[in-house]
């Protein structure tokens, strides 16, 4: 038997009446309700002392500050919503489009008129329905008998039907067999002015929702067709896809998401998830452990205040594993629209629903996503920005941003065209804008203080070419293929890596030695079976190269793809590193503004290869002219900007030996 001390008694009854009174306003789940009183019941019986007594007030604490029935009403303007994005994103059109075809989708399921047929002989009963119905927000259809109300069926779907017992050749029960041997889930509600006890049994046997006797009371109708309709909102909210943002860093992908909760002007929730390895994290741990906490979903929900935020699950491609288990795992069940309903946090214990959380994930590269979990994302590609749209995003966003930033609002530099141009092509290379917003901050910032320092400044003073070089001191980036010679074994090649597109050099030397193939430069295994398959295809078909056959035998080659340090994997090298190889054997020189990239078979054949608009970009950065492509990708070549297509050669191929005089003199 449990003995307080004095007073204790009273201020633990006290206690509990107010987390009782908690639970109830906090209007929960049914079954997190029956939890949350079985654990005050329990507390009832606990000494206030005890670590137990602790643990169970911070579990009613954390159950009671849920928004369990707090949503932020969604803003439905499709029109509002594209001019946000317009404002806020320069370009991306393809990205914007689909943006807004998932909240047209969302937009349109929440505005959903429910359907509602009223059957009923007597005329002014269908009036008044129809006019209470009509009131309360439902599309409605009303039919003089049975007869007439299946032929409206045939027509078209109800979601609810509400039908008179006694009619004419087809009754009410005959209206609810018909209905149920079409759509099982459409609710049919008889009333009737004859009500019976055997009458109600039967037709709830035939799937009668309810059974109501007239004179029909209003608020008793009305809550009956909200009952009957629940099922149906569920099933109609949207559970559309989880976008997916991927793409270089610095396009844009986080203040996308931002745009989108913006737009819906719901409550924006970012979190990162790069280099989670705890499953615990997204779960949350058994309220048992000391310091328990839920994961991650349900704390941001509860600061959100909100059942309804846009949750950004940021490089999603960066998430780990370890023994505490693999929180990419514990993300499927957020993640799917048909499981995420009855979420079950671990501390909780209780299924919370995420349906009417919309998430959005980021990742710079789909390739590190497990397979299951990528099936639940939808993936919209960013490839980058072309140095026009850089320009523009410049001059639109990042010069007034950065000004702003500075405190330069009385005396704004003016950035001439040719400084930004200057800026993007000299002093950054990147897919992205955050190293271009680095050096306009960069000039700002110099501006300011050459301000303070009493450096008289005239406002018709521009930011040109000069002064940039001036600011910013010497050129970082050159344009290594348009100001690079010809040489005999290099080949320039195009590849995709997490930050965009890239221009790489294939080198291939060969010496005195005994048919050695030698691979440097950090390559993984895909490149150097890539390698490997090149050799081998040109030793197959040296005869048709003029390459003399003891060359092989009395000679080692070497391929080396400069930068070692950086580690390089993926097929479509192998195009690249066999034109390096005919290079080197025949002795004619590569012209190294013509790029390729493929992947090559043993036959010769060029298979097609990922990151087509990104390599172009980059190629286009680069100052290259010519670009070579699989013939299987022409499809990707269509998302190319026409501006770019004219000022590249763009050529498709199937096979090695139709380009080996396109790319070599």
């Amino acid at each position: 038997m449990r003995i307080f001390k004095k007073g204790q008694e009273k201020e633990l009854s006290s206690e509990i009446e107010e987390l009782k009174e908690a639970v109830l306003n906090a209007k929960m789940t049914e079954l997190a309700e029956k939890v949350a009183f079985k654990e005050i019941e329990r507390l009832s019986r606990t000494s206030p002392s005890g670590a137990e007594y602790t643990i169970g007030i911070n579990y009613i604490d954390y159950l009671v500050s849920l928004p369990w029935n707090k949503m932020t009403e969604d803003n439905l303007d499709i029109k509002r919503s594209e001019s946000i994005l317009n404002k806020e994103h320069f370009g991306l059109a393809k990205i914007k489009d689909r943006i807004l075809e998932h909240l047209a989708v969302r937009i349109l399921k929440q505005t959903r008129q429910h359907k509602i047929l009223v059957v009923d002989d007597e005329k002014m009963t269908r009036r008044n329905l129809d006019y209470v119905f009509k009131k309360d927000g439902y599309s409605v259809k009303t039919a003089a008998s049975g007869v007439e109300a299946l032929d409206l069926l045939e027509l078209g779907a109800f979601d609810v039907i509400v039908t008179d017992l006694k009619m004419e050749k087809v009754d009410g029960i005959d209206v609810l067999e018909h209905v149920k041997a079409k759509d099982p889930s459409t609710e049919v509600i008889i009333i009737t002015g004859y009500a019976t006890v055997t009458k109600a049994i039967e037709a709830m046997k035939k799937g009668s929702y309810h059974f109501l006797a007239k004179p029909l009371k209003l608020d008793e109708i009305r809550k009956t067709i909200q009952s009957a309709l629940f099922k149906k909102k569920v099933r109609l909210e949207p559970k559309g896809p989880v976008l997916c943002f991927a793409g270089p860093p610095g396009t844009g992908k986080t203040s996308l998401g931002m745009s989108i909760a913006r737009s819906l002007e719901r409550k924006f929730v970012r979190i990162s998830l790069a280099g989670m390895k705890d499953e615990a994290e997204i779960r949350g741990h058994r309220k048992s452990y000391v310091g328990a906490l839920p994961g991650r979903i349900i704390q941001e929900i509860r600061r959100a205040e909100s059942k309804n935020p846009v949750i950004m699950l940021d490089e999603i491609d960066k998430i780990g594993q370890d023994f505490k288990g693999d929180p990419s795992a514990a993300l499927l069940e957020v993640l799917d629209p048909e499981q995420n309903t009855n979420f079950v946090d671990h501390y909780l214990d209780v299924p919370f629903d995420l349906s009417r959380v919309m998430f959005i994930a980021t990742a710079n590269t789909v390739d590190l996503i497990p397979g299951p979990l990528l099936d639940r994302l939808e993936v919209i590609t960013l490839a980058g920005y072309t140095e026009e749209e850089k320009e523009k995003i410049a001059f639109n966003f990042l010069i007034p941003n950065e000004i702003d930033e500075a405190g330069l609002y009385d005396d704004p530099p003016v950035f001439t065209t040719e400084a930004i141009q200057k800026i993007i092509r000299e002093y950054t290379r990147e897919a992205g804008l955050r190293n271009l917003k680095r050096q306009i901050a960069s000039i700002c910032r110099k501006t300011a203080r050459e301000i303070l320092s009493g450096k008289v400044r005239n406002k018709s003073d521009l930011v040109t070419p000069e002064m940039v070089e001036s600011l910013l001191g010497p050129r970082k980036f050159y344009f290594e293929v348009a100001e690079a010679k010809d040489r005999i074994g290099v080949t320039t090649g195009l590849a995709w890596t997490a930050a965009g597109g890239q221009i790489i050099f294939i080198e291939a030397a060969k010496m005195k030695g005994k048919n050695n193939l030698i691979l440097t430069g950090s390559l993984g295994d895909v490149m150097k079976e890539s390698a490997q398959a090149a050799m081998s295809y040109i030793r197959s078909h040296a005869a048709f190269f003029n390459i003399p056959e003891n060359v092989f035998a009395e000679h080692d080659i070497h391929i080396h793809v400069p930068a070692g340090a950086i580690p390089k994997d993926g097929p479509s090298a192998g195009l690249t590193i066999a034109i390096a190889l005919i290079s080197l054997l025949t002795g004619r020189p590569s012209k190294r503004d013509v790029a390729l990239t493929g992947e090559l078979t043993l036959s010769g054949r060029i298979l097609p290869v990922g990151g087509v608009k990104e390599k172009v970009l980059a190629a286009h950065r680069a100052g290259v002219k010519t670009v070579v492509f699989p013939a299987k990708n022409k499809a990707d070549l269509k998302e190319i900007p026409d501006h770019i297509q004219k000022d590249l050669k763009i050529i498709t191929t199937e096979e090695l030996t139709e380009i080996v005089d396109m790319v070599l003199k």
